[in-house]
């Protein structure tokens, strides 16, 4: 049977408009661009509100991965992934934490929260776009996600 692939739905829950400009430039930048559907939102209430459905985001596509700033407004990343991933719906999905800290205690809290994995966000355009390239290139090349395989129409 024949195989084509989905476009991978990405979730980007950053709150600095620099930082959410950067990563989708670096995105733009990268080969796979056309098989990813990008979409941001800058705090922890809104992620909810997307993963969930609720309001603006009643028609939203499920996420594949989310890359989430662990430092938001309203409701923290933190909160965010523990209820992820505590949540039998959402738990499935892979989170890549992508933040500016490296302190010790957010990386382990962020596994403990069940992160799958944890990337410190370089503070230079050609790091960061580097980064977001090798997350991007794995979870679309290397990584299997369930239903992004779909039977050719």
């Amino acid at each position: 049977m024949n195989q084509s692939r989905r476009a991978l739905v990405l979730l980007v829950v950053e709150d600095d408009p620099g930082d959410q400009l950067l990563i989708r430039e670096a995105l733009d930048q990268h080969a796979l661009t056309a098989a990813i559907q990008v979409v941001v939102v800058a705090d922890g209430e809104q992620a909810l509100d997307y993963l969930h459905r609720n309001a603006a985001y009643a028609d939203a596509s499920r996420p594949d991965l989310v890359l989430l700033d662990l430092n938001l407004p309203k409701c923290d990343g933190r909160t965010v992934l523990g209820h992820m991933k505590s949540d039998p719906s959402l738990r499935s999905i892979p989170v890549v934490v992508l933040t500016t800290s490296g302190l010790e205690e957010d990386i382990a809290t962020s596994y403990r929260l069940h992160a799958n994995a944890y990337v410190t966000k370089p503070v230079d355009f050609t790091g960061l776009t580097a980064a977001v390239q090798h997350i991007n290139a794995f979870f679309s090349r290397t990584a299997r996600l369930p239903g992004l395989d779909v039977p050719a129409a």
